[in-house]
């Protein structure tokens, strides 16, 4: 499985966009061209079509039914453009599935959501029940594409200069700069891209399946997504699970720091708790402390090669980039303990490894027009870098405050914010949905992204809501977790009473030990 990897630069997914499976295809299929001229907007309608031409064949495709729906880039503006968004209805395994299907809400926002669809079925999605896919507005397939290679290009660049250095910030803005006034150019309203927007697009779509009832599943920014969806178009909505949780109302970006916080202490208190690892690396808090002080002091600079493959590349690992190859999962939380002890030892490599996976990037298939939109309008209204930093403080005491300044995964948030100029949207978004559909919220102990008790803030407010909690689990949890695939299964089959039996007893893999 790949990570959808975005350089904590410009790719919004703090939400994580980012699935932490592998390395990301570097042979992805090149942006759809825009559309020639506005088309004047009528009623949502779905149009058959062929599947996608994905670079690497999906299996799932070959009897899917495509084509794309045909929404309003912004309903709010009577006789506006039309933008086309890529349909796939996957069938259910099952000779006699179920009627109502279940619907995916991808995690970014951004990502490729077509690329997920071999993730989903090896998760039984489609077992019981139709799984339908639809890229969300501005993503890879739909029309118009709001790819950014200009970031892409930057992100691979980025791994050989420090992570929050002036030359970082400098080329970063550069690059964002050059795809928004591309996309401008092309006539793109970038303030319709936001999560409303989206959910009204879930909604247009069910009815024009001529579908009744449907299920709902999604994760990070697509749970974000889910819970708005749930608030403002609630009919026909039987059922809602919800995978490593952004609760809107909780979504700013300061907020990276608790869950950062959360996710690297679980992953150091579980060492603390397995002898074998307490007594091979004692006192790890400490020692991750001083490393990321010392290389942001004096910061690293050496060649490794990308896990992928290929030669060796350049990397810088200053103190920045430690915290956010952890936030990111680019180290296996089994090995964080080894590779904190490594490099405290002159051994940095796999902090090496892991920085060089950047600079392998998928060019033109991360939709960074729909996650500056979204975070820009949605996520940094209401803060500041002052913010920022205080509570990076308060997560991270003593640690330098040129790593906590940055947002993890977002570094020079508000800088970018400032060029991508898009209305704040913070008063109509960050609202917390109230609702007594049955909703499942699955939260990994490890996620250092989403952090797991953000999952209770949105439970307080779903009346018929089941929440578990997956020991050892990073972000995205059902594809990681056997029982979590369980439970949602007996989640989808009795949304009432789920079977959450499989949790009790579990323990988070065993840390990698090795010699001293």
């Amino acid at each position: 499985m790949r990570q959808h990897r975005l350089h904590a630069a410009a790719a919004g997914a703090a939400l994580a966009c980012l699935a932490a499976f592998g390395p990301t295809q570097s042979n992805a299929a090149p942006p759809l061209a825009h559309t020639a001229g506005p088309s004047p907007a009528g009623p949502a309608r779905f149009v058959p079509g062929p599947c996608p031409k994905t670079p690497e064949p999906i299996d799932a495709l070959s009897t899917a039914r495509c084509g794309h729906l045909e929404v309003p880039e912004n309903r709010g503006r009577p006789g506006g453009r039309t933008i086309k968004l890529a349909v796939a209805v996957i069938k259910a395994a099952s000779a006699k599935p179920s009627a109502d299907p279940v619907v995916f809400m991808a995690g970014g926002p951004g990502g490729d959501t077509f690329d997920d669809i071999p993730i989903l079925v090896d998760s039984g999605l489609n077992k019981d029940r139709d799984l339908i896919i639809m890229a969300q507005r501005g993503n890879l397939y739909d029309q118009p594409n709001l790819a950014c290679p200009e970031i892409d290009r930057f992100n691979a660049k980025a791994v050989g200069l420090g992570y929050d250095s002036a030359s970082a910030q400098r080329l970063m803005l550069d690059a964002v700069k050059k795809c928004r006034d591309r996309l401008k150019g092309d006539g793109v309203d970038l303030s319709s891209y936001n999560t409303t927007e989206n959910a009204a697009d879930f909604a247009d779509l069910r009815t024009a399946l001529g579908i009744s009832r449907w299920n709902v599943y999604g994760y990070s920014y697509g749970s974000d997504l889910a819970l708005t969806y749930l608030r403002l178009h609630p009919k026909g909505i039987r059922a809602v699970a919800i995978d490593s949780v952004t609760p809107p109302q909780s979504a700013i970006l300061p907020w990276g720091w608790s869950s950062a916080r959360e996710g690297i202490d679980n992953i150091l208190e579980a060492c603390a708790a397995e002898p074998r690892c307490k007594s091979r690396y004692p006192d790890l808090a400490t020692t991750l402390k001083e490393q990321v002080r010392r290389l942001e002091a004096k910061p690293l600079t050496l060649n490794a090669k990308p896990p992928s493959g290929g030669d060796p590349v350049k990397v810088v690992l200053d103190g920045g980039a430690v915290l956010n190859l952890l936030v990111a999962n680019a180290v296996k939380a089994k090995d964080v303990p080894a590779a904190i002890d490594e490099l405290s030892h002159g051994r940095p490599d796999r902090f090496a490894r892991a920085r060089a996976a950047d600079s392998v990037q998928a060019v033109g298939v991360t939709a960074h027009g729909l996650t500056e939109s979204v975070a820009c309008s949605e996520w940094a209204p209401g803060s500041s870098e002052s913010d920022v930093l205080k509570a990076g403080r308060r997560a991270f005491p003593g640690w330098p405050g040129t790593v906590l300044a940055q947002v993890p995964q977002l570094p020079f948030q508000y800088d970018v914010c400032r060029l991508w100029d898009v209305p704040d949207r913070a008063a109509v978004q960050r609202v917390a949905t109230t609702s007594a559909v049955p909703t499942l919220l699955v939260s990994g102990t490890f996620d250092a992204k989403t952090g797991a008790s953000w999952a209770k803030g949105a439970a307080r407010t779903l009346s018929r809501s089941t929440s578990v909690l997956i020991p050892g689990i990073t972000h995205w949890v059902v594809p990681q977790s056997p029982c979590a695939h369980s439970v949602l299964a007996s989640f989808l089959a009795r949304p009432t009473a789920p079977d959450t039996g499989c949790v009790a007893g579990l323990s988070p893999q065993p840390f990698t030990i090795t010699p001293k």
